[in-house]
């Protein structure tokens, strides 16, 4: 071989190399450049918007990524596909009949396989009767999300509120209910899957993590080895995390997140990347400050490493 030729084959190589590892640098979050320990807003202009954004999340294989987008007051679940190494722009996903009328889904949670995912939904019926929120699932068939249907009792009930859905490895679910047998205003609940989209009666998991409170916002790893949740347990606004020793719940910690609380903000939707590299949440503003979702006006996306956290598994 031409020795130039050779020079050029191997200086050509090399630069196609680098280009891939640095158009794969951080394919699994949009290409976007990592936070260190203090928070960053997460894919500003995908993502976050001038738009209310909320609670991001990924699959486990890392090729699609969630976040729920307030538009005219409806609540709509959006997604990004990974697609040949690239993200394409996220678009809603159509879980109700009726896409028009208002309705809530939110705090998506998405099964191991990457073919089921549970979300917190009232649907515009749902509104018309005033019911309470409840767990809804939608099927992923043929690379399209279906419209989802409620859980079946007895997860969903009519009469209490369900939120907060997290399902784990074994396709279990956790989510919070204000039903009898609680401590605060709401407790966190397991219920273990019996197959064939069937739950065992919700359990709850005890006074450790429940307190009188109410606990709200949570996440639990697939493994479940460690939960995160808004802090309840002390004074200082943020998030508290569990970890899961000789099969029981330790009292949670508070961690800091590494900047100023903005006590005006609502810190909310705790998440822990696939990977457990990154912890994202969610920001709220509302105006006036206690007028809660129906005077919100802001909303946020933030991740961070996760090293503070897991600071805390040693104690």
């Amino acid at each position: 071989m031409n020795k130039k030729y050779f020079l050029l084959s191997v200086i050509g190589l090399n630069l196609m190399l680098l280009g891939c590892k640095q158009t794969n640098s951080n394919q699994p979050y949009l290409d976007q450049a990592p936070p260190t320990a203090i928070p960053k807003l997460f894919a500003p202009s995908i993502v976050n918007t001038d738009s209310i954004e909320i609670n991001t999340v990924f699959n486990s294989s890392f090729t699609e990524m969630f976040f729920t987008r307030i538009i005219n007051k409806k609540f709509v679940i959006h997604h990004s596909e990974l697609v040949e190494g690239n993200w394409n722009f996220p678009k809603p996903i159509q879980m109700f009949t009726d896409q028009e009328k208002e309705s809530v889904a939110i705090d998506p949670s998405i099964s191991q396989d990457g073919n089921t995912m549970y979300f917190l939904g009232i649907s515009p019926e749902d509104l018309l009767k005033k019911s309470k929120p409840d767990i809804y699932r939608s099927l992923k068939k043929l690379g399209k999300w279906q419209l989802a249907t409620k859980v079946e009792h007895p997860i969903s009930t009519q009469e209490y509120a369900e939120s907060y859905p997290v399902v784990v490895a074994d396709g279990s679910l956790y989510f919070t209910s204000d039903r009898p047998g609680s401590l605060g205003k709401r407790d966190i609940y397991r219920a273990q899957y019996l197959g064939d989209g069937k739950f065992d009666s919700p359990i709850n998991i005890g006074s450790e993590v429940n307190s009188e409170k109410g606990e709200r916002s949570t996440y639990v790893s697939p493994d479940e080895s460690f939960l995160i949740t808004a802090n309840t347990y002390s004074d200082e606004k943020g998030f508290a995390v569990s970890f899961k020793k000789n099969g029981k719940w330790q009292r949670p910690t508070f961690f800091n997140l590494g900047e100023n609380i903005n006590e005006d903000w609502v810190y909310f939707c705790p998440y822990m990347s696939p990977d457990n590299n990154y912890f994202f949440f969610s920001k709220r503003y509302s105006s006036p400050p206690n007028s809660g979702w129906k005077g919100v006006t802001k909303g946020e996306v933030y991740w961070v490493n996760s090293n503070e956290i897991f600071k805390h598994k040693e104690k």
